[in-house]
């Protein structure tokens, strides 16, 4: 292994990840889903993989995506978090944040 690509491993595992609260929208039937990431920059791919493999577990959001495909949905951050010392904090923290942008947006859970 390089320097340079033990340098650039070495960055990747020490990157701060920003956790938040993202939204999914569907424009074609007004619904709205809420859920909580440990790490905003990652959450969207996953989400969509699942999508295109039909296998999401939110029921209601996996038929918007089967009936408007990936063109009807799109994600949002809502808020991101500051950095927190424990995982605890940061933790009761999501939990805190998703309660209200679920009920600001009138939305469910992811």
């Amino acid at each position: 292994m390089s320097i340079d690509r033990k340098a650039a491993t070495a960055a990747y595992k020490e990157r701060k990840t920003i956790a938040g609260i993202y939204v999914v929208r569907c424009a074609a039937s007004g619904e709205a889903w809420v859920g909580q990431a440990p790490n905003l920059e990652t959450i969207q791919n996953r989400i969509w993989f699942s999508l295109r493999q039909g296998s999401h577990t939110c029921h209601s959001l996996q038929a918007a995506w089967t009936t408007h495909g990936e063109a009807g949905l799109t994600f949002g951050e809502c808020e991101r978090l500051e950095d927190e010392e424990t995982a605890y904090v940061r933790n009761a923290l999501l939990k805190e944040r998703v309660l209200h942008w679920r009920t600001e947006l009138r939305a469910e859970a992811i």
